[in-house]
């Protein structure tokens, strides 16, 4: 085992070992490991026999670096094969949920069928594992980039809001350590708004410098209140004897070891103040290490109803309307561990969309101490059951029939959706033009890994002329019922083939899907129908894999590159994402055309694609936007899962008709949707617009 911890002055950093046999050192005899920021980071690897030296190289590139700690550890066999399957069972796609005993098994199956050392096949496995890409740019450097607004700035902004509610910070407390407690009451009385109280319910500690460092806060200033739990009831019942306290028009949610920026409440008001009809309002967050560095910037998006499912993603710092907040009954005790979730999900529940407002400023620091949830939501299970059980107790109420799972990750879940009852036609429409060989894989594939029945596949052929491509055509149209050929005999328009697809298509759902699609879990469909039938959801977009299985598509962010770019592109297929949005279903402003699946009644509503102005490119992105600006919520669902061979058969735009027909298709997405492309409510204004990574811009 490989232990090390480095402070660097890199956007990031991964450490490379290297073991001389006697010829030197090579890049085929070492392992990789990118570090962890803050803390230190561990992997297995297998010492080759004769090494006569070994060499470590701290960074990849020039940089300043001390390393903290470094370590080798011999294993005993047992520990390293539980360890392997551990990272694996957690960590790799194929092995994902499978238990740890299963895996070993199965790597030693594989082995006998391909001949190969099942060590050598276990070890590549988990090397796949270690996620190689860089940050464009780091975390303290963008903090210094931020300009710290002056007392007298702040001063400034305090006096011109014409709002100015009393805020309450309720603070549960438990034998918190007294130097990460006084810290937490200091960043409030630090506040440069002064329009506080500070309501601190102390749960029957057991420490009693606690109580003393209470009651020395509240001769300090009169805005602190505290009241003493006589038994200890845990984080809700100790979060509702502080709401007891509030006489504020707004309650702000704090724990005891965590801390508020100095402008954090300020900026919450102020926000309230150009946008009054808020009644729940969150910031943007990052973690405190031991040693008080900030690290790990949680970058929200807008308001994105189907990720707070997945996960509460609103979390720090979260503002609500006090009396809204004791109208659904404030803390339900049982869900210890996800009661700010259970409660933004109830308190969402009675909101409209512009109710609910987000500053995209970090304002809250949550402290990532040892055995702390911030550090490792893994270390706290409860808290993903928690989590669970208040996201089914939401679903249950209000959409019957729906079923909830965790997800793969801790503190993620999953909503299973039902599939309306007699299960609506699918029209799959398919455009080709000649290349049997990308449209036979596409369309034999969708026939056979297909377990969704009720589907027709629409092949719209555009003048092929290839006499084995129409000879396939007219074959499987004969041999499956499901298939229909219908003739474009127009030049190459994507948006006009496909509404002419559209208005022969029979299906209650139309599906768009390039000739170059293959899916890869049989479910694929079911779960695009599940979602596209939920009557507040237009697009729903799929995961699509390169042949080499890293990300093609996980949804599109407005903006990037001047009009869209796909979010996550070329990641590994494991890749967990920002944070761990591969694996959770969400909102988006728009999916790709090349597996879109959206109700006939949408389609027909926003008139289709726009074949006069968008004849190739962005003509989803068109599509999407319209059919957002129509009411509805985009999604993007992981469990969709198809490879993707990336417009193969049309070919690139190499000459100057081409070209130009790009620029003028980039030109009219930038006049007609404007500002609107580079503020993306499905991103956030502090990522980047240049890179599909979610580095800091």
């Amino acid at each position: 085992m490989l232990e090390v911890a480095i402070d660097h002055d890199q956007p990031s950093a991964a450490v490379k070992l290297f073991f001389n046999r006697g010829k030197g050192f090579e890049q085929e005899a070492s392992v990789y490991l990118p570090l962890k920021s803050g803390r230190i980071t561990k992997r297995l690897f297998w010492m080759p026999f004769g090494v006569k030296t070994l060499r470590l190289d701290p960074l990849e590139s020039e940089g300043q670096f001390t390393i903290r700690h470094l370590r080798f550890v011999w294993l005993t066999p047992w520990f390293a094969h539980d360890r392997l399957a551990q990272r694996l069972a957690n960590m790799h796609y194929k092995w994902r949920n499978v238990p740890k005993r299963q895996v070993i098994k199965a790597l030693k199956d594989q082995s006998v069928e391909s001949g190969r050392s099942w060590r050598d096949i276990a070890l590549e496995t988990y090397e796949a594992t270690f996620e190689r890409f860089s940050v464009q740019r780091s975390y303290n450097d963008w903090i210094r980039g931020q300009a710290k607004p002056s007392k007298a700035e702040l001063a400034a902004t305090l006096d011109e809001l014409t709002f100015k509610p009393l805020v309450s910070v309720l603070v549960p407390v438990y034998n918190p350590p007294l130097e990460h407690l006084k810290s937490c009451l200091d960043s409030v009385l630090g506040q440069a708004y002064p329009h506080w109280q500070l309501c601190i319910a102390d749960d029957a500690s057991t420490d009693p410098d606690v109580s003393a460092l209470l009651a020395d806060y509240v001769e300090q200033d009169r805005r602190v209140h505290v009241v003493t739990r006589a038994q200890n009831g845990h984080i809700c019942a100790a979060s509702n004897s502080a709401l007891g306290l509030a006489e504020g028009e707004y309650i702000a949610l704090l724990d005891h070891d965590d801390c508020l920026a100095q402008e954090a409440l300020l900026e919450m008001v102020a926000a309230l103040n150009q946008q009054p009809q808020a009644r729940l309002l969150y910031s943007d967050e990052d973690k405190l290490d031991e040693g008080g560095q900030r690290f790990d910037p949680h970058f929200k998006p807008d308001w994105n109803p189907d990720l707070l499912l997945a996960q509460n993603y609103i979390s720090h710092l979260g503002m609500y309307e006090t009396a809204l907040v004791k109208e659904v009954g404030g803390f339900r005790e049982g869900f210890e561990g996800s009661q700010d979730h259970d409660l933004v999900l109830r308190v969402s529940a009675h909101l409209r969309p512009e109710q609910i407002v987000r500053v995209p400023k970090v304002l809250y620091h949550w402290r990532a101490a040892e055995g702390s949830t911030a550090l490792n939501s893994g270390q706290k299970d409860y808290t993903s059951q928690a989590g669970l059980n208040a996201v089914a107790d939401h679903v249950a109420i209000r959409h019957p029939g729906a079923k909830v799972e965790h997800g793969e990750f801790a503190n993620t879940y999953r909503v299973r959706w039902p599939v309306p009852t007699p299960e609506p036609l699918v029209s799959l429409l398919v455009p080709t033009r000649d290349r049997v060989e990308i449209l036979k894989p596409c369309v034999d594939a969708i026939l056979s890994r297909t377990d969704y029945r009720n589907f027709e596949l629409l092949i719209l052929d555009n003048q092929s002329t290839c006499l084995k491509t129409l000879a396939y055509m007219d074959k499987v149209a004969e041999q499956d019922s499901r298939v229909r050929v219908l003739r474009w005999e127009q030049p190459f328009n994507y948006s006009a083939i496909n509404n002419f697809g559209a208005q022969h298509a029979n299906g209650d759902i139309i599906g768009l899907v390039n000739n170059d699609i293959e899916p890869i879990n049989s479910d694929w469909l079911t779960e695009m129908v599940r979602q596209a039938s939920r009557p507040e959801i237009g697009c729903v977009g799929a995961k699509l894999y390169y042949p080499n299985d890293t990300i093609q598509h996980a949804g599109v962010i407005l903006g990037i590159g001047g009009v869209a770019g796909h979010a996550h592109k070329y990641f590994t297929r494991h890749a967990i994402g920002y944070f761990t949005r591969l694996h959770i279903a969400h909102n988006l402003s728009a999916v790709t055309a090349a597996c879109l699946l959206v109700r006939k009644e949408i389609f027909n509503e926003v008139e289709g694609l726009n074949e006069e102005r968008l004849a190739v490119a962005f003509n989803d992105v068109d599509f999407c936007l319209k059919v957002r600006e129509a009411g509805y919520r985009n999604l993007w669902t992981p469990y969709a899962e198809l490879y993707h061979h990336e417009s193969i058969s049309r070919g690139a735009d190499d000459n100057a008709k081409k070209r130009a027909r790009a620029a003028g298709e980039v030109a009219y997405m930038r006049k007609t949707w404007a500002e609107k492309l580079d503020n993306d409510p499905a991103y956030n204004p502090n990522l980047t617009l240049v890179h599909e990574d979610f580095s800091l811009r």
